[in-house]
């Protein structure tokens, strides 16, 4: 057998041709399969060559030459079972000189399999899963060499296509064979956004499945190439300017790992090597990239296995360009019933997607406050965050259950698994009509203290949801959303429209607008929000108030378009992420301007206008004192003043869990700012996520607050909570635990609840 890296190159060429018109050709399947064994053999001067292929879940002797005819579909191998059952179980290769020495031999006498010491087989792969296992065999002890076992694994890629197209092992025998070896699997999360869903699996930016692997120009392909390789360098040097860079959290140092994989040079000369052999361009990419993973198999080292991760992100980014397929699966249409998989979202990417058919999402990474998590929470889908090797553990159309509440998906579920979940589901559902039948029912303590429950909203369709829930108005309405689902920027009238939809479907209800909150997480694909350069902490960078007073043309349309859409009625709006009472007066000089430049126009204006200010930087508490005259009420936004509180990036997801929102430090901040606001005699209120949870607003309404702006699907559990609280109890409760306190009040304030009976959900 040629043993020469120059032969074994030249053998794989070889091979491909002869495929090439084998694939080619009019005969049948089993025949084109015969053929394909005696090619390889031929090429590779080898005794023996086999084709096992997963059918029914087994593998079955198929074609081969060299071992016994009359084993042809009659030797057959569960996955796991002999050298053959581990390399489909593995996805792995085996290369032995002596077959019999590894601990998973099955002899197969039918075979005669007995006169050949020799062994080297490769998965057959076709979605990442392996139907099928092609192997060599040769009398004498020799392991083969390296090129020997790549142009093994360039001819399996090839069959791949011929079996697929074939029907050979098709999809749900491939699919159904490695779930039943995998079994169902459990992954534990961070919870994102609660609630249950099932579905399959799909992932946001989908692998591109190679369709054809045989080259008909060879310069063709190396060509087409090239010009993927400019483009997407191109994209990496440009890549400051991205928003998947801002969402990602891993910024100037990923950039630089890019940058350095993109430009490798032993990288491109591998792919164009497989080019050489015969390939097509995305099989060549495709080649490389599952050469690299088998590698990343061997790999122990944590920080090696990330760098490879990023090589393997790249890899499919190429395949993406010299396919053409450069769309989301948002684009490319869903299930009826889909579960997204993706390693983080930007929220603009998350409402691409048709509400109808997404019912839940995984992520890599995320994280509790991330704006993507809004975006989740208001479009009322479960999202379950920082799941490490998903891409590992879940394949496009698994069926996967995703209970939110618990943080916890199954992938490829058992029948038991499915039953406890339906049983879960069903208990979910009846607690969902409880809480529904306290829609008209106003949120009172047992000591009559009315509190105020408000929604937050971002699009027309949220407003429903004060109907459905009872609640007293929408406290927030995020603007930005209108943007970041536009191709380009809003113009004025668009604007208009859409708060006047707002208020027209709220009645009488008050709606609260807070300006456009735009950088960071929500960077604007037709916008540049970046000015050039990277934040390294872009949710302390350029972005909300700040952006809008430097961009003041953006804010004066949104200003007046506010105006105009709400003539003949009360107009509330605030600002966002106010640092210092100048600010404020900045933003409100605007609209001040843009109402001037209506009365001089004789237009109908709103009949009061009230101006509010989020408080999310802890650097305007200190100036509360010149703040408060000359605000009408003051919001305070606890997912940004939590991360700023702490120093801790809310987008890194090792932070994600690290600090409590019921620890002494932000309980004793926040009742500090609203005992001022009080004896200021403005409205005060919670519009972040700390508020949608029972616990969290039982002990917020301990230091004295008395009103939320809460994602719809909590309105229920909050009012089920304050109805069954005695707020002249609660308060010196949680007095004396902020006297006296530990790291985290929450043990205690449980108990308080418990034993109070105090509805926590």
């Amino acid at each position: 057998m040629p043993t020469s890296s120059a032969t074994s190159a030249t053998s794989a060429r070889e091979i491909l041709t002869g495929l090439h018109e084998v694939m080619a050709s009019r005969l049948g399947a089993q025949a084109k399969l015969n053929k394909v064994v005696k090619i390889i053999a031929d090429a590779m001067a080898s005794e023996v060559c086999s084709i096992y292929l997963l059918r029914d879940g087994v593998l079955e002797l198929f074609a081969t030459v060299g071992l016994n005819q009359s084993a042809v579909h009659v030797t057959k191998l569960a996955l796991g079972e002999g050298l053959v059952g581990t390399i489909a179980k593995d996805v792995a290769v085996l290369n032995l000189a002596e077959a019999t020495s590894h601990p998973e031999f099955a002899y197969r006498p039918e075979t005669g399999e007995e006169l050949f010491h020799s062994f080297a087989g490769v998965p057959i792969v076709r979605r990442e899963r392996a139907i099928g296992v092609l192997g060599v065999q040769h009398a004498d002890p020799r392991a083969y060499d390296t090129l020997e076992i790549e142009a093994l694994q360039t001819v399996a890629m090839v069959l791949s296509e011929l079996i697929a197209n074939a029907g050979l092992a098709d999809k749900a025998a491939a699919t159904a064979g490695a779930a039943r070896e995998q079994g169902s699997v459990r992954l534990q999360g961070l919870r994102l956004v609660t609630g249950m869903a099932r579905g399959l699996a799909v992932y946001h930016q989908p692998r591109i499945l190679i369709e054809h692997t045989v080259a008909d120009d060879t310069e063709a392909e190396r060509a087409r190439v090239y010009s993927a390789f400019r483009k997407m360098r191109e994209q990496i040097d440009n890549m400051t300017t991205l928003a998947e860079f801002g969402t990602a959290g891993e910024h100037h140092e990923v950039l630089e790992t890019y940058k350095m994989f993109a430009y490798d040079e032993g990288w491109s000369r591998r792919i164009n090597e497989a080019i050489d052999s015969g390939l097509t361009a995305e099989a060549a990419i495709e080649r490389v990239r599952q050469r690299m993973q088998q590698r990343m198999r061997e790999i122990d080292d944590p920080l090696l296995r990330d760098r490879m991760h990023d090589l393997d992100d790249l890899s499919n980014r190429l395949l993406r360009i010299v396919s053409g397929r450069l769309g989301t699966a948002a684009q490319m249409g869903l299930h009826e019933d889909t579960i997204l998989v993706a390693r983080n979202l930007g929220p603009a990417e998350l409402l691409e997607y048709d509400r109808r058919r997404l019912k839940g999402v995984i992520l890599q990474e995320g994280s509790l406050t991330a704006h993507v998590t809004i975006v989740a929470r208001a479009m009322g889908v479960p999202m379950l965050g920082r799941v490490g090797d998903v891409r590992q553990a879940i394949s496009e159309g698994d069926e996967v259950l995703l209970d939110g509440g618990d943080a916890v998906a199954f992938v490829r579920p058992t029948q038991a698994v499915e039953d406890a979940f339906k049983a879960k589901l069903v208990v979910t559902q009846k607690r969902r009509a409880q809480l529904a039948a306290l829609r008209d029912l106003p949120p009172v303590t047992k000591d009559g203290c009315r509190v105020t429950v408000m929604v937050n909203a971002g699009l027309r369709d949220d407003v429903e949801a004060l109907d459905v829930t009872g609640a007293d108005g929408i406290g927030l309405f995020r603007t930005e959303f209108q943007f970041l689902v536009s191709a380009a920027l809003p113009r004025r009238e668009s604007q208009q429209r859409l708060y006047k939809a707002v208020l027209d479907a709220a009645g009488d209800k008050p709606v609260t607008f807070r300006t456009v909150d735009v950088g960071g997480d929500k960077a604007l694909s037709y916008m540049d929000t970046s000015d050039g350069e990277i934040e390294e902490n872009p949710a302390m960078g350029w972005r909300a108030l700040r952006l809008a007073l430097d961009r003041d043309g953006l804010m004066k349309a949104q200003a007046r378009a506010l105006l105009e859409a709400a003539a003949g009625r009360e107009l509330e709006v605030m600002f966002p992420m106010v640092s210092e009472p100048w600010e404020f007066d900045a933003a409100r000089d605007i609209v001040e301007q843009q109402r001037l430049f209506l009365v001089e126009r004789k237009k109908l204006l709103p009949t009061k206008i009230r101006y509010g200010a989020m408080l999310e930087v802890p650097a305007l508490a200190e100036t509360l004192d010149m703040l408060l005259p000359k605000i009408d009420f003051l919001s305070i936004g606890t997912n940004d003043l939590t991360q700023f509180l702490f120093a801790a990036d809310r987008a890194n997801p090792k932070l994600a869990e690290r600090y409590d929102w019921l620890s002494p430090a932000i309980l004793r901040f926040l009742r500090r700012v609203v005992r001022q606001a009080q004896e200021a005699g403005v409205r005060v209120g919670i519009c972040g996520e700390m508020g949608g949870r029972t616990l969290e607003a039982m002990a917020l309404i301990g230091i004295g607050l008395e009103r939320f702006s809460i994602t719809p699907v909590a309105v229920g559990s909050i009012k089920a909570m304050i109805r069954s609280l005695d707020r002249s109890a609660v308060v010196p409760a949680v007095e004396k635990m902020l006297a006296e306190p530990v790291a985290s009040i929450r043990p205690a304030l449980t108990r308080w609840a418990e034993e109070n009976e105090v509805a926590l959900g």
